[in-house]
């Protein structure tokens, strides 16, 4: 375990997959007739209590200060609050599978915004990647879901803005990281946080007695609970050995998981044309990773 927690490439498995569960387990929330909003709530509050719960059996209780607090509420807004809420009203419009999809474009963007906050300058292989990267994503997009179900272009471009919210976290995370703090620490103040924020919209927009509906599916929420804590405990794990592109990766194995459990079990079908973006895509966020890596090797010592 000791080793698994200093793979970057381990974490990145595991936090993948439990992301790319998120989408089934949304879509049949939402079928069930759960609010988006509701569904987002569950995941944060769940993930923030089980983690909270392990951080004080640990001996560790939460250390509260200006900054930590800025950050949990900043992280807490661009990277859970917001996405979930837009993935989760976008999923029963779209499909599990294309939003799957929608993250693959997470690190092509979190490139693009550490290039434009100074972060780092791309290479020519980089550059090159991002154009492939966004040709992919225009052919996707206009595919809008399902095969022979399309989508409104609203949905599609509230797709979009999910892994534009998700790079920006992904920047603020590592840019903001509060000195000497823990990933579980970080993961639980930012996840109570965003649960604060979304059960205020809740409570604003009249829906709180559409908690009720949970009661009808408790196996789903307790395997969504269970599945959120563990991605967010490995989540800012990889954050701090990975760093913010690495990091971004995630979506690769979400959208592997959101694909196949969309095609397989959900009952899904997409066009040939949305298959061959992901494919353009993939290749796009192949030559960016490749940039970063020779970069890495490029760079000179001290």
């Amino acid at each position: 375990m000791k080793q698994f927690w200093h793979s970057a490439f381990g974490l990145l498995a595991v936090t993948g997959a439990l992301l790319g569960l998120a989408l089934p387990f949304g879509k049949m929330a939402t079928a069930a007739g759960v609010s988006a909003m509701v569904w987002a709530f569950v995941i944060s509050c769940g993930a923030g209590c089980v983690l909270l719960a392990a951080l004080l059996f640990g001996g560790h209780g939460p250390r509260l200060t200006a900054h930590r607090l800025r950050y949990f509420a900043i992280a807490a807004a661009i990277s859970y609050a917001i996405p979930n809420l837009l993935m989760f009203s976008a999923i029963p419009h779209l499909g599990a599978g294309y939003m799957g999809i929608m993250f693959t474009l997470s690190p092509i963007i979190t490139l693009v915004l550490s290039i434009l906050f100074g972060v780092r300058r791309p290479n020519l292989l980089g550059v090159a990647g991002i154009i492939v990267g966004f040709i992919g994503a225009v052919t996707v997009a206009v595919t809008r879901g399902e095969a022979g179900q399309p989508a409104e272009p609203f949905w599609v471009v509230v797709g979009l803005l999910v892994p534009v919210s998700l790079a920006a976290g992904n920047i603020y995370r590592t840019f903001d990281w509060p000195e000497g703090t823990g990933p579980i620490e970080l993961a639980v103040g930012s996840h109570l946080a965003s649960a604060a924020l979304l059960l205020a919209g809740i409570g604003a927009s009249g829906g709180i007695g559409s908690f009720s509906l949970l009661a009808g599916i408790p196996l789903l929420v307790l395997a969504q609970v269970a599945s959120a804590s563990a991605q967010f405990a490995f989540f800012f794990r990889l954050q701090a050995v990975g760093g913010p592109v690495y990091l971004s990766q995630i979506g690769y194995v979400a959208a592997a998981v959101g694909l196949v459990s969309g095609t397989l079990f959900l009952g899904e079908r997409y066009q040939l044309l949305t298959w061959l973006g992901a494919a353009i895509v993939t290749i796009g966020v192949f030559l960016t990773t490749k940039a970063q890596k020779s970069r890495r090797v490029g760079a000179p010592a001290g």
